[in-house]
């Protein structure tokens, strides 16, 4: 065995452990499988399909299939099995024949797509006859899919809401792709995680800490910046000044940073107090001389019952600033001041937020978003019900069409045949058992034969996945990088 590979980059050893069997149970004859990837439902209505591309770059990419691999599997399944089950041969012949290229076509719907749930979002079959069960080999590796869809889709939803208070409460749209901050690095389940989720965030919004997921659009979707970010204190940096010194902290950082935007936390003792006496009063006069330059300061309150807390600092800054009525009817504090709510927030509780403000007549461009764990880790394969399914083989030179019922959840029914998405006036449908219209078929070939057919851009799916009041009301927000 080679002692120098690392299996995590072995595709051989990214599957399920039964996977690794089952080249030994399709039918005699068996010659081809085909299978899709579909959202059966869940949470949001339909899901902005993300990310395929991201593992296709990662992991299929040319010559995925080496001796050393091969042998490398070979003895960890003989071990984890005690037998010899592994499918050594089949590998080998990739290898030989191949070149070690994976002979799979994948086709799928483009990238950014907002796609109602039940329809087929990608299909997966082998191209060569002696690797029939390559095609589900693959699923374990292919269904973590769900990751970035499903963080696209959260994070699609929520910038609906944002957007809909923005055009009942504010001037324009201006600022939506900036009011939902990701805050998630942290409380992401490895580097990895945080980069795939915090590159699917970056689809809808461009405002981000999470820096693995800029890097991520850069190496996987061409994008050279995707997200923006600014100076920002966090508890450590005003709490070591000491309780007395928090005026010191908080002119400090008006003063280290004497132009653009700064966000201070201000809830480390006594938030009320230091909104009316510390930025409302004796820091008043340098707020509004940074704000003559272009200065922004943006307070954060980050404890306490969001709806109430965030009302009632506008309350006060306002009161201390002045605020002014704009075109809607709701008031504005003066614009060297904002705020922003980073804790606590979710697509359940932006709704809470944003209600309470627009009744006390706060307009929510008053108000940015920070969101972490809720936005890249509260979700699971089950948010949108993401399954991988057989629909079509070939066994004994006959097109068998495949699928599951099962008696005891019809909702985990399975579609039957060879697939087509068909997209016309009236929406998405999935055309079942090879009976749809080519010219119709949304979805494109984007790999086959360890090729990439299909490069999308973090800016084509960006423009592709714009909620539909942006896009009706012709405004280009400031988004592409």
């Amino acid at each position: 065995m080679a002692n120098s590979l690392e299996s995590t980059d072995n595709l051989l050893l990214l599957t399920d452990s039964y996977k690794v069997t089952h080249h030994l149970q399709y039918p005699p004859n068996t010659t081809h499988v085909y299978s899709y990837f579909e959202s059966r439902g869940g949470k949001f209505p339909s899901t902005i399909f993300f990310g395929l591309q991201y593992i296709i770059k990662r992991w299929l990419l040319g010559q995925v299939v080496t001796d050393e691999k091969i042998e490398e599997a070979t003895a960890v399944y003989q071990m984890h099995f005690g037998k010899d089950v592994f499918n050594a041969k089949g590998w080998k012949y990739i290898l030989e024949k191949h070149g070690g290229h994976l002979p799979i076509r994948i086709r799928a719907v483009p990238e950014g797509s907002l796609v109602p749930y039940k329809n087929v979002l990608f299909t997966v079959e082998n191209t060569d006859p002696e690797c029939f069960w390559l095609t589900n080999y693959l699923e374990t590796l292919m269904v973590q899919a769900w990751y970035p869809m499903t963080v696209a889709t959260n994070s699609y939803y929520q910038k609906e809401i944002i957007a809909r208070y923005l055009n009942d409460t504010a001037d324009d749209l201006m600022g939506l792709p900036f009011k939902l901050h990701d805050f998630g690095f942290r409380g992401a389940s490895s580097v990895e995680s945080a980069g795939i989720g915090g590159c699917s965030h970056l689809v809808n919004f461009a405002g981000t800490d999470t820096i693995a997921g800029i890097m991520t659009a850069r190496k996987y979707y061409a994008c050279e910046m995707a997200g923006v970010s600014i100076p920002a204190a966090e508890h450590s940096t005003i709490t070591t000044w000491g309780q007395d010194g928090e005026l010191d902290a908080f002119r400090n950082m008006l003063t280290q940073f004497p132009t653009g935007p700064i966000a201070v936390v201000s809830d480390s003792y006594n938030i009320w107090e230091a909104c009316e006496k510390v930025w409302g009063e004796q820091l008043k006069d340098l707020i509004v001389e940074r704000g003559e330059n272009g200065g922004v300061l943006v307070v954060r309150p980050d404890s306490g019952d969001p709806p109430e807390v965030v009302v009632k600092v506008l309350n006060i800054l306002g009161s201390s600033f002045g605020s002014s009525v704009n075109s809607k009817g709701f008031r504005m504090l003066p614009p060297c001041i904002r705020v922003i709510q980073g804790d606590g927030i979710s697509y359940e509780t932006l709704d809470e937020i944003l209600c309470n403000m627009k009744k006390n007549k706060w307009s929510a461009d008053n108000l940015v978003f920070g969101s972490g764990g809720a936005l890249l880790q509260k979700v699971n394969r089950d948010t949108q019900k993401c399954a991988y399914k057989c629909s079509y083989a070939i066994v004994n030179g006959k097109g068998v069409n495949v699928f599951k019922q099962p008696i005891t959840d019809l909702g985990k029914k399975s579609k039957k045949g060879r697939l087509m998405l068909e997209k016309d006036d009236g929406g998405y449908t999935t055309v079942e058992e090879g009976k749809g219209n080519p010219q119709k078929d949304v979805m494109v070939t984007v790999f086959e034969n360890g090729k990439l057919l299909k490069d999308f851009t973090l800016a084509d799916i960006r423009q592709r996945a714009e909620i539909p009041l942006v896009a009706e009301s012709g405004v280009k927000l400031p988004l592409m990088y």
